[in-house]
Order: structure tokens, then sequence, then C-alpha cells
């Protein structure tokens, strides 16, 4: 006969302890390690110091340089992406050309986002040294469009990528749409203020 034997609760209890405490430990550095990934990833150019830092609107419109105008949002991915290579552009060529950011959630700038139809962000609008636009992209665009557009705006040659669309975040205006055929480019909608 085989003698019976009874577990030793103090052993099993201390090793069970054991086990959870190796269980918290790997679970604090699993986390640890996760959350310095994320931090990483993220791009070191933040858009809201961009925006502190751009030229005001008002003074782009009036002092004699062309522009590059961007409507973003803080939450917008692909401005986030599009970040450093515009804090690159905007360090090489501020001396010539106006860099202003307008955040679309600031319903101050709501009539620049309906009078240049703004639909989608990040959205670029090319200001000539007069104050005029004269060419538009929509969405993410890599660095060499941009930059040819703004050798283009330096030297008052035409745009070579006036019109482009890339990834965008969606974006809708605080407004809604009715019916009105008059103007070509509504497709039978015109802009009202919902409230």
């Amino acid at each position: 006969m085989t003698p019976n034997v009874t577990p030793d609760p103090v052993n099993s209890t201390s090793g069970a302890r054991v086990r959870n405490f190796l269980i918290a430990l790997a679970a604090i550095a699993l986390t640890v390690v996760f959350s310095l990934s994320l931090k990483t990833q993220t791009t070191s150019v933040s858009l809201s110091a961009m925006a502190t830092a751009s030229v005001p609107l008002e003074v782009a419109l009036g002092n004699g340089k062309p522009s590059l105008m961007e409507f973003y949002a803080d939450w917008c991915t692909s401005c986030q992406a599009m970040a450093p290579e515009l804090k690159s552009l905007k360090d090489q060529y501020s001396d010539r050309v106006n860099f202003v950011m307008l955040n679309v959630d600031n319903e101050k700038w709501l009539p620049e986002i309906l009078s240049y139809r703004v639909d989608g962000i990040p959205h670029f609008v090319y200001v000539s040294d007069d104050g005029r636009s004269i060419g538009q992209a929509i969405g993410e665009q890599p660095r060499n469009i941009i930059e040819d557009n703004l050798i283009a705006l330096t030297t008052g040659t035409a745009l070579p990528h006036a019109q482009g669309t890339g990834q965008t975040s969606e974006f809708s205006a605080p407004v809604s749409q009715q019916g009105n055929a008059s103007d070509p480019r509504s497709h039978g909608s015109q802009v009202v203020d919902r409230s």
C-alpha cells in the first residue's frame, strides 16, 4: 500500500505566491515595453507647436510674400504624418514663404473653411504674394510635390501640381447644405449655417 501523502499547505502557498509575483513582474515589464514602443512611434513634431509658430493669416495676406495655408486638426492622422516634412520645408523656405496653419476645429476659421471649400484634411491652399489662391491640394502629399509648388510660389511661376488629392482625414464643417443650382461647382447645393 502507498502511504497517504498530504500536500504541505505552507510550501504550496509560497509556491503560488512566487508564481504570482513572477507573473506580475512580467506584466509590468510588458506594459513598460509596450508604452515605450508607442512613444517612439509618435512624431516628434507637434501640430500645436507648429501652429503657434506659424504666421498669422492676417499677416500672411498682407506682407507681400506667397503663402502655404494648411487646414489641419490635432486628431488628423494624415496631418500628423506630414508634420515632420512640413516642419522641414518651413525651416527651409520660411524666409520666402509664409506658412499658415488653420485648425478646422476652431470656429474662428469657418469663413475660410467655407471660402476654400475644405472638406478633407489636410487641405493646402497655395496663395500668391498678392493674396490670391492659385492652387490647392487635399490629403497627404509627398514632400517633392509640396516643395515643387513652394519653388514655383517663390519664383512667381505656375504651380506644377496645382490640384492634388491624397489620403485625407474625414472632416465636415459645422454647416448643412440646401439645393441651389446657381453655382456650378456646388452640384445643386448651397452652404447654410445650421444654428
